[in-house]
């Protein structure tokens, strides 16, 4: 895990240099903590892709610990902030129930955010944790989707069931979910189509896998996850708000994290959509995707030794 923290800092670099070098200079360049002090501090969140909700919160909690505290100078501040930023961020154990049950997830997602990707590395994941893993390769419409799929999948040593191009998303879930029956499977991961130019068409999709998930597995614990690439910014807030219409997101996915400046998105949109950031990537190798950690995350966003 430690190598992973690194990698994680060593990402969020741009995104440390796009904030807290800000933050550093509101809290080096105050001499009190006043209205000004706070306006400064809530324009950089802002402006690091934070949102207008989660700054909010954070700078409410912040006031609230300087009067609770007495605090006098700006530089007495620093700890408190990292700590409401870490508390905005907080995901709860039960968030990850679903790894221990038997479950269906789906993996949802616009093409070329490291959706695909991101499947093979949770059941990388999971494999690792004992539990017997089918993936569904229901992306039938890009050609390459199923036969990267397929490689992810050997490489996490798991089992693939797949359609031929071209055929209906749904026959593959329905067959996944009599194959994952059939074999007393832990976990099936459903990859699905991401083509937002065809939205009423993709969304219609969802509704039907998830009717025939309802029909033929009405027992399975149920997970929707949404995977969001870290480096655009407020776009995936869009991204997740537009697929919220459809499913019920029950958790993101947050890739690419790896040399973004737009890092702070992570805080956004958990607060913006009241949707936990559940797992988030680093790179391309099959442990390169973790469970989020607010403690690591905002430890390795602010540079702050020691980790969760």
């Amino acid at each position: 895990m430690a190598g992973f923290f690194s990698r994680l800092k060593e990402g969020l670099t741009k995104t440390r240099d796009n904030i807290v070098h800000g933050i550093d200079c509101v809290f080096n360049g105050f001499s009190s903590i006043d209205d000004e002090f706070y306006e400064e501090l809530e324009e950089i969140l802002i402006m690091g892709d934070i949102g207008v909700n989660a700054t909010g919160d954070i700078l409410e909690r912040l006031q609230k610990q300087v009067k609770e505290n007495h605090l006098k100078e700006p530089s007495e501040c620093k700890s408190f902030l990292i700590e409401s930023i870490k508390e905005q961020m907080k995901v709860e154990e039960t968030a990850y129930d679903f790894e221990h049950e038997q479950s269906i997830v789906m993996v949802i997602g616009v093409n070329g955010v490291g959706k695909t990707t991101s499947v093979g590395k949770l059941a990388g994941l999971l494999k690792a944790q004992g539990r017997k893993v089918l993936i569904a390769a229901a992306d039938t419409y890009r050609a390459a989707a199923c036969e990267q799929l397929t490689e992810w999948a050997n490489r996490a040593g798991v089992d693939i069931i797949a359609g031929a191009q071209g055929a209906d998303p749904s026959s593959v879930v329905f067959d996944a979910v009599s194959a994952a029956k059939a074999r007393h499977t832990d976990v099936l991961i459903c990859d699905t189509a991401g083509r937002l130019h065809n939205k009423r068409n993709l969304m219609e999709e969802l509704k039907k896998m998830n009717r025939i998930i309802d029909r033929e597995f009405p027992d399975a614990h149920r997970e929707n996850l949404i995977v969001l690439d870290g480096t655009t910014g407020q776009n995936a807030l869009n991204q997740a708000r537009e697929f919220g219409e459809t499913a019920k997101l029950t958790g993101i996915i947050l890739t690419k994290m790896d040399g973004t400046s737009k890092g702070g998105i992570a805080v956004a949109i958990q607060s913006e959509l009241n949707i936990p950031v559940k797992y988030i990537g680093v790179g391309e190798k099959l442990d390169d995707l973790q469970k989020f950690d607010s403690e690591q995350f905002v430890n390795a966003l602010f540079d702050v030794d020691g980790q969760a």
